[in-house]
C-alpha cells in the first residue's frame, strides 16, 4: 500500500497494491497492521454501502460525540468525488475542504478522521460507495453542513445535482456550532 498525506493533518489517501492477470485483479483492501504503520488507527466496527447514480450528492455529514466516526471510504464500482471539510475548531485548517476522486479502477481509498464533515457525488451511474466506520451509526448524533455553502465553494463537478430534502437544509459553516 502507498499512503499519500495532505496538508490537512490526519487525512490520508491509500493506494493498494493491485495484482492483475487474465482472470482479473486482487488487492488487499484493509490491513490493520499496515494502516497502523501509516498512522491510521481505529476500532472498525461497522461497514456501510450506498448506491448512487451520476449527479447524486450525499452530504456533508458527520456524527457528533460520543458517536463520532472516523471513516475509510472507497468505491467498488464507478467513480465518486469524495469531499471532506475540516470542522475541528482548534485546527489550523478549520473550514478547509479537500476533494479526491475515488475510482473503482484505481482501487484508491480515503481515510477521514474524526472531526470532518464528509460527502460525495457520484460521477457515474451505479456508483457503489463503501464506508468502514469506527463507531456505530446513531441517528440522534447526526450533524452536517450545507453541501453548497458559498463560503466553502466546493466544486462538485455535476450540474443539477440530486440532493435529499434533509441535506438541503443543513447549516452553513458560519452557522455551525462544531462539536469538535
Amino acid at each position: 500500500m502507498e499512503f499519500t498525506y495532505f496538508d490537512i493533518p490526519g487525512v490520508v489517501e491509500i493506494q493498494p497494491r493491485v495484482f492483475g492477470d487474465a482472470r482479473g485483479a486482487f488487492f488487499e483492501s484493509f490491513s490493520a497492521q499496515k494502516m497502523e504503520e501509516a498512522g491510521i488507527v481505529g476500532d472498525w466496527v461497522q461497514d456501510n454501502q450506498s448506491r448512487s447514480d451520476r449527479g447524486v450528492v450525499r452530504g456533508l455529514h458527520f456524527q457528533k460525540p460520543p458517536y463520532a466516526q472516523a471513516k475509510l471510504v472507497r468505491v467498488a464500482a464507478g467513480r465518486a468525488l469524495d469531499v471532506i471539510v475540516d470542522i475541528r475548531r482548534d485546527s489550523p485548517t478549520y473550514g478547509r475542504h479537500l476533494a479526491v476522486v475515488l475510482d473503482a479502477e484505481r482501487y484508491n481509498m480515503l481515510y477521514v478522521p474524526v472531526g470532518f464533515a464528509h460527502g460525495f457525488t457520484a460521477l457515474e451511474d451505479g456508483t457503489l460507495f463503501l464506508y468502514k466506520c469506527t463507531n456505530y451509526y446513531a441517528p440522534q448524533s447526526e450533524g452536517g453542513l450545507l453541501w453548497n455553502d458559498p463560503v466553502l465553494n466546493i466544486q462538485w463537478g455535476v450540474e443539477n445535482p440530486t440532493i435529499s430534502a434533509k441535506d438541503q437544509i443543513l447549516p452553513t459553516l458560519a452557522e455551525l456550532d462544531s462539536p469538535f
